[in-house]
């Protein structure tokens, strides 16, 4: 949770990513543990010291008493895809976000996908929502081979190879990844670069396959040398409220694959292959199209990274100022 006032300068800032407990401090992080924890009846804009605009960026508006309410849902995977979310997140989910939603002036979503499922789920009315886009870094950008080669280092990766970048979870869709893949009788491999996430012990041991390569660590620059050296990006997540590494993969100008559902074919528009994301062979069939086919990869390059110019941090940024000082 933050608090701007209008006089801010928010011109050069980013849209505010999400905010981890670690990150604030000391003092803040009591008063949001005191909330969200403890249910205590905290004014929070007299705790940010009586702010014209309280802004809370993840999910949960909390108590204000003067002040204007925003608030930012970034998906809502625990209402479309319950199976996917981790109970206890679900249950805190299901009762705050109703809630806040209602009770915010002004509604952020990451995509219309999500303003949608927002309006038609809750009923938020249309005149409350509105849709501030994500962007790439900068440094999710084109490369020489000898550039992005000198960025992954100590990284050994072989080649060819197609690229996957996710959290290790069951809506990441990872295990039928693996199967459609390794159903083409192709001379690649699958790089599959994410932390461990929920329930990822179901499909741990489809990760011991020779043809698919899973870096335990991967820094952002050596990330970027990988979408860089990617022939193609799949990502077959069976619902995002954005999916920020499809942006960063057209951002490098890898060819992309990505599943037809909520926000993915928005992202993407008219520069990737899509698919089904529950049908293994329309993954397999989408990945052989994109991989047998080097002028649709050229075509594709081309086309992704014009798409991705149409996400600007610095618009966003500009947008969330404007609403800001509309509400001031």
């Amino acid at each position: 949770m933050y608090a701007r006032s209008p006089a801010t300068d928010l011109s050069a800032a980013p849209a505010q990513p999400n905010v981890s407990l670690k990150r604030l401090p000391l003092t803040e992080r009591w008063q949001t543990i005191a909330w969200h924890r403890l249910r205590l009846p905290l004014w929070a804009d007299e705790l940010a010291g009586g702010a014209d605009v309280f802004h809370s960026p993840d999910f949960a508006l909390a108590p204000v008493r003067r002040a204007r309410g925003v608030v930012t849902v970034h998906d809502l995977t625990f209402v479309i895809r319950p199976e996917c979310a981790v109970p206890s997140l679900r249950r805190y989910l299901g009762r705050v976000v109703p809630r806040s939603v209602w009770q915010a002036e002004r509604v952020l979503a990451d995509s219309k996908a999500t303003a949608d499922d927002l309006m038609r789920l809750y009923g938020v009315p249309a005149e409350r929502l509105e849709v501030v886009y994500s962007a790439a870094d900068e440094r999710f950008r084109p490369l020489s081979d000898g550039e992005a080669e000198a960025l992954l280092g100590a990284l050994v990766i072989p080649r060819p190879f197609v690229l996957t970048v996710g959290t290790l979870e069951p809506r990441k869709n990872i295990a039928r990844l693996i199967d459609a893949f390794l159903s083409l009788d192709l001379p690649h491999y699958l790089v599959v670069v994410g932390a461990r996430g929920w329930l990822h012990e179901q499909f741990v041991a489809k990760l011991e396959h020779p043809r698919i390569v899973r870096p335990e660590f991967v820094s952002d620059e050596q990330l970027v040398g990988l979408y860089n050296l990617a022939e193609a990006f799949v990502y077959p997540s069976l619902y995002e409220g954005f999916g920020l590494p499809a942006l960063e993969a057209m951002a490098c100008g890898t060819p992309v694959a990505v599943s037809n559902v909520s926000s993915l074919p928005e992202v993407v528009g008219k520069a990737g292959v899509t698919f089904d994301p529950e049908d293994t062979p329309a993954i397999a069939g989408a990945l052989r199209r994109l991989l047998e086919d080097g002028s649709l990869r050229e075509e594709l390059r081309a086309a992704g990274l014009e798409q991705g110019r149409r996400f600007s941090w610095r618009a966003s940024a500009d947008q969330l100022k404007g609403i800001y000082e509309s509400l001031a």
